[in-house]
C-alpha cells in the first residue's frame, strides 16, 4: 500500500468481542496487533512484517499462519460493516512461499452477500507480487 492510498484510508475498528483475537486483539498479550484500514471501494488493507517465530519449513512462514492472516482480512471487511461472522468455508492458495522476514501486504473485499451468508476474497503480497490468495464464506453471528 503506498503513501497515497495510507491517505485515502479509513480505520476500521474490530467488533468489542474480538479483543482477544491472536491476530488483531488489543487484550491478547500474544497479539500480532494488526491495523485494518479501509479504502473507499470498501477493499480492507493491511501492512504486516512477518518474523522468524512464524516459521513452518525454514525460512518460510507457516501454512496456517498465512490462512489466520488471510481471514482475518476477511472478517475486518465485515467489521467494517458492522457485522460480526464467523469462517465457514476457508479456501486458500499457496502461490509462492511467504519469506519469514518478509514486508507484507493483505487485501480483502466482499464479493457478494446474501444475509446471513457472505462471500469474500483476500490477497497476501509482497511488494505487489502475490504470494497467497483465498476466498471464504461467512455466516452472519450478530
Amino acid at each position: 500500500m503506498d503513501q497515497t492510498n495510507c491517505n485515502r484510508l479509513k480505520q476500521v475498528r474490530a467488533a468489542s468481542s474480538h479483543a482477544g483475537c491472536l491476530l488483531c486483539g488489543s487484550q491478547n498479550p500474544l497479539s500480532m496487533h494488526l491495523n485494518f484500514a479501509v479504502d473507499e471501494q470498501q477493499v480492507v488493507h493491511a501492512n504486516f512484517k512477518a518474523n522468524d517465530e512464524l516459521q513452518g519449513y525454514q525460512g518460510m512462514v507457516h501454512g496456517g499462519v498465512i490462512c489466520a492472516l488471510l481471514d482475518s482480512a476477511m472478517t475486518h471487511c465485515l467489521f467494517n460493516q458492522d457485522i460480526e461472522a464467523v469462517t465457514g468455508e476457508l479456501t486458500v492458495k499457496f502461490v509462492l512461499p511467504v519469506p519469514c522476514r518478509a514486508s507484507l501486504e493483505l487485501r480483502a473485499w466482499v464479493e457478494k452477500s446474501t444475509n446471513p451468508l457472505y462471500f469474500l476474497k483476500a490477497e497476501l503480497s509482497e511488494s505487489s507480487r502475490l504470494l497467497a490468495c483465498a476466498q471464504a464464506k461467512f455466516m452472519r453471528t450478530k
